[in-house]
């Protein structure tokens, strides 16, 4: 299937479900500067050593920042993430 849609791009099925993996787990990876997407701008969870490491699960996300909003701590969907991450992690993806 063309993935994304418009892009002349052709994947399979598992080849897609990769990259939106891939997708959704780097809105929770910490960048070079150590900002995470879902964090937005909040400078606490990049600079404080009491922050940095915690990973909130939002409700949704912005679609062009990442930014988590809605309600923090889900236990929904966006718990698969911590799946996502240990299956990409053991698969080397």
């Amino acid at each position: 299937m063309e993935f994304p849609t418009r892009s002349g791009r052709y994947l399979n099925l598992s080849e897609v479900a990769d990259e939106l993996a891939r997708r959704l787990v780097r809105l929770f990876i910490p960048d070079e500067s150590g900002r995470r997407p879902c964090h937005g701008d909040r400078a606490a969870y990049r600079q404080s050593p009491h922050f940095r490491d915690l990973v909130l699960f939002h409700e949704y996300f912005h679609g062009d920042t990442g930014r988590g909003l809605g309600a923090e701590h889900q236990t929904g969907w966006t718990a698969l993430v911590a799946k996502l991450l240990r299956d990409m992690g053991k698969r080397g993806i």
